[in-house]
């Protein structure tokens, strides 16, 4: 796609979802330069991909009951732009190094595929009856928590990695897409569960005596560590996930001979 469309679609994408309260106005500036990237290197199906992954985040983030937000003091439904980084930096920035715009579609489609489990995952988990498992010690653990799987979540992961592997495979004619899309898509997941268990920063608040994700909780507090690599945000896992996926699509790429199947 020549580059003058790819940044004018983005533009247009980017401004309806902060319009709709999907991306806050920075998240919604670095979703414009993270889509005119993928974009501009694989073209329509890139974009469905794209499309697909954001517009189904975004309505399954508003519809689910998403209980991270009370539990853990995460951020909401409302993108920011280290969070768009997180979800699309690693297609980006995969899709630009790569030397053909076949293999960018498969980097990209397999990075917004766990991008879009991930998402899926944390949502329909909140429907959920029964506590979260650990998924290192299988133990119950609080609804919220780093690296608690769900039946339900994880059923919701599958179809949002489908729905983006669909949405690039039915555009681009290559059915292949859609089974490589949903296998990398939950293993990011996955790796996005294990890390986030093992080794994502984890703080308390003294004053309110509550878990949080954040340095400062709401009540303004300063928080303490409690566990995990202090640097390491939720974005950090987030972004080393789809940054493992996107290699992941590379790799299956190459494999498949560079013909994409």
């Amino acid at each position: 796609m020549p580059p003058m469309q790819a940044l004018i679609l983005s533009l247009f994408i980017a401004g309806g979802g902060w319009a709709v309260r999907a991306l806050t106005r920075a998240g919604a500036a670095t979703a414009s330069l993270v889509g005119t990237l993928i974009l501009w290197r694989t073209g329509w199906p890139g974009m469905a991909a794209l499309g697909a992954f954001f517009v189904g985040s975004s309505l399954i983030s508003k519809l689910a009951p998403d209980r991270s937000v009370t539990s853990f003091d995460a951020k909401g439904s409302t993108r920011d732009a280290w969070q768009v980084v997180a979800n699309g930096g690693a297609g980006a920035l995969g899709a630009l190094l790569v030397g053909s715009e076949d293999a960018a579609l498969w980097v990209v489609a397999a990075s917004l595929a766990a991008a879009a489990a991930d998402t899926w995952a944390t949502s329909c988990g909140g429907w959920s009856r029964r506590l979260p498992r650990h998924v290192l010690t299988w133990t119950p653990v609080p609804p919220g928590t780093s690296g608690g799987v769900t039946v339900l979540g994880t059923t919701g992961a599958m179809v949002g990695a489908a729905t983006v592997g669909a949405a690039a495979a039915l555009t681009a004619g290559r059915p292949a897409l859609l089974a490589v899309s949903l296998a990398v898509g939950m293993l990011g997941m996955t790796a996005d569960s294990i890390i986030g268990a093992a080794w994502q920063s984890r703080f308390h608040c003294p004053a309110c005596d509550l878990a949080t994700e954040r340095r400062v909780h709401r009540c303004g507090t300063r928080t303490v560590t409690a566990g995990g690599w202090p640097w390491l945000s939720n974005d950090g896992v987030n972004g080393l996930a789809t940054g493992i996926s996107a290699l992941a699509g590379y790799v299956v790429w190459v494999w498949g001979g560079g013909r994409g199947w």
